[in-house]
């Protein structure tokens, strides 16, 4: 049987901030965040077939943005569909073009992954219910559900404890210098703040923001010092934050005109980009 090939854009997120409450006995963190999604991200086309075999492709925007094929969640996802539904002839022909930076606490590999189980359950025909594919998200990571549920979240657990919430119309300049953090490095550091109150939602949503942060932030700055030099030279210019644990750092701004000013500004060895903070997909 033939079949077209379907494209789908696979989206960005920043935390607008992330305590870190506790570690757990699980060796995890207990977590509090503020998912924001943007509409900005990568570009999935899938082409799916009956030959049980899985075939991956991908392109970039910059060497930046490669990651190899066996590190890529985008055919570990569709394999776990496979061994899932236990069904051998389901293959697939699936295309990535790469935008969002390796790295960088955009999420991108996450949100890749969670696209990819929810299109192929669909294109595959597996019925898995939501529940179900809740579940394999979490198995391939903990920012996963969030993608999967496609709207912007009050986050809480791993960051797999998720409540939908409406923000207010926002643009961000999403700035990213040229290196790629890792996440198991910074949750393993001796210095990583551990102990940050929690906070309500209703009392963020009122306007109780002065006491939200990124925790990993000084931690980041200090082991990954082209992060620092970015945080610093945003800061001149508008109120910085940084995303998840990666190397981008972001400013929100109420136009798009306002954001774009401020990129033709940037440093050459940085790069960025200007996105729209949406509710959901």
């Amino acid at each position: 049987m033939l079949y077209d090939s379907q494209s789908y854009v696979s989206p960005s997120k920043i935390n607008l901030f992330l305590h870190v409450l506790h570690r757990r006995n699980d060796g995890y963190h207990e977590l509090q965040t503020l998912f924001q999604l943007l509409n900005y991200g990568d570009e999935l086309t899938f082409k799916p077939n009956n030959s049980g075999i899985l075939e991956f492709h991908q392109t970039t925007e910059s060497q930046a943005h490669a990651l190899p094929a066996s590190q890529n969640l985008i055919v570990e996802a569709a394999q776990l569909i496979q061994k899932t539904t236990k069904r051998k002839n389901i293959g697939a022909k699936i295309d990535l073009y790469k935008r969002i930076p390796i790295g960088a606490g955009l999420g991108g590999g996450s949100s890749n992954a969670a696209t990819t189980l929810k299109v192929l359950n669909k294109l595959w025909g597996c019925n898995l219910s939501d529940q179900e594919l809740t579940t394999l998200a979490l198995k391939l990571g903990a920012d996963v559900p969030f993608f999967l549920k496609g709207e912007s979240a009050w986050g809480e657990g791993i960051g797999e404890k998720l409540k939908p919430i409406k923000l207010k119309k926002a643009w961000f300049a999403i700035i990213t210098p040229n290196c790629s953090v890792s996440t198991a490095r910074i949750f393993s550091h001796e210095n990583l703040t551990r102990n940050t109150q929690a906070i309500k939602m209703a009392d963020f949503l009122a306007g109780s923001t002065e006491n939200t942060k990124n925790d990993c932030e000084p931690v980041v700055r200090k082991l990954y010092p082209q992060v620092d030099e970015a945080f610093r030279w945003l800061e001149s210019h508008a109120e910085p934050r940084m995303t998840g644990t990666g190397s981008s750092v972001f400013a929100k701004f109420s136009s798009e005109e306002q954001a774009k000013a401020l990129l033709t500004r940037l440093p050459d060895n940085m790069r960025g980009f200007v996105a729209e903070g949406i509710n959901t997909l």
